[in-house]
């Protein structure tokens, strides 16, 4: 009982870490708010010192800038532990210019999980695994006109964002959430991603006999999100219920899903991000399901939504079904693939 009170006790201190504050297929122009981005990420570069400043940064062309992790394992970057209040202060600055409120919180929840994280696996209190500030910036190239980027990521987060020239690609874009519910304790039945479980059910649910023979793929979902963390998102066939054969009310629940991942974003990215999937068609995005279809310890599940250049993932698979994986990636885009190949044509 002793360790179950403490939860609350260290979700607080988790919390107060964080100071509150054109033509079909063309990647659409995401204006970055007269270089907001830009300005933000200068000015949490003039707070570090030349040590921290190294730690942070790195060559844009490094191959460490698609290098991706969602796992609690050590990455490259400064971590949030080691910023002093003004960098945090600045820190959370360039966050809000590619996360919307909703998805800050998101990601500050996430993080506070690590402390309930502890208490439940009977960790002690210094326990490095289990840490709610080792989470990591870095910074590649110099932020203005010529390509650059920066990432912001620890376990269960992963924010990657490719600014070049007046264009933006923010993925993959990564959330977990271990648990997906809190079992006990003062926060038992806490749900950082409720939305993406809730919504993709009531989706499921909404499906007629004859629809849920095609949208189940699989009565085994896969062992984790199939993409993993592949530096290049490759997926294969679509497979599903397109959204054609969907009812009106069927096709407005998968664009409400579709949206809270966007949404995680600010508004303006997430405009155009929305801009992108309307002009490749919605007619050509496909949703799929695997696993179990009822909810329950251990029922095992997973979706997908598939498109010409959207993939979202989402298993909740692990920790009897308790453990949460949702990513959201562009095939074309990630890592800002597109958009820099275009930008290297223009050049030459």
């Amino acid at each position: 009982m002793k360790l179950l009170a403490s939860i609350a006790v260290l979700i607080g201190v988790a919390f107060l870490v964080w100071k509150e504050s054109g033509s079909a297929g063309e990647t659409p122009n995401i204006s970055l708010n007269e270089s907001a981005m830009a300005k933000a990420a200068q000015s949490l570069m003039e707070t570090l010192n030349a040590d921290e400043r190294a730690q942070a940064s790195l060559p844009f062309n490094d191959d460490e800038r698609s290098s991706w992790h969602f796992t609690p394992s050590p990455h490259r970057g400064l971590t949030w532990e080691k910023m002093n209040s003004e960098q945090r202060d600045a820190m959370m600055k360039l966050l809000l210019t590619g996360l919307s409120k909703k998805g800050m919180d998101k990601t500050k929840e996430i993080m506070a999980l690590e402390e309930v994280l502890r208490v439940l696996e009977d960790r002690p209190a210094d326990d490095r695994y289990r840490h709610p500030e080792l989470y990591y910036f870095m910074l590649f190239g110099e932020p203005g006109p010529d390509p650059w980027g920066w990432r912001f990521e620890g376990h269960h987060v992963s924010l990657n964002y490719t600014s070049v020239g007046d264009q933006l690609s923010v993925t993959p874009a990564f959330m977990g959430a271990n648990p997906a519910e809190v079992p006990k304790g003062p926060h038992k039945g806490k749900r950082v991603l409720a939305a993406e479980e809730d919504l993709a059910r009531d989706l499921l649910a909404s499906f007629d006999p004859d629809q849920l023979k095609v949208v189940l793929i699989s009565d085994q979902a896969p062992e984790e999100i199939v993409t993993g963390m592949e530096r290049k998102a490759m997926m294969g066939k679509q497979e599903g219920l397109a959204f054609q054969k969907m009812t009106d009310s069927q096709q407005r629940l998968l664009q409400q899903l579709v949206q809270n991942y966007l949404g995680n974003m600010e508004a303006s990215v997430a405009s155009n991000q929305l801009m992108q999937i309307e002009a490749e068609g919605w007619d050509k995005v496909f949703f799929a399901w695997a696993g179990e279809t009822e909810r329950g310890p251990g029922k095992a599940h997973y979706y997908r939504i598939h498109g010409p250049s959207l993939l979202i993932e989402f298993d909740n698979i692990q920790n009897n079904a308790n453990h949460i994986h949702a990513v959201w990636r562009d095939l074309k885009n990630d890592f800002g693939e597109d958009l820099l190949k275009k930008h290297h044509q223009h050049q030459h």
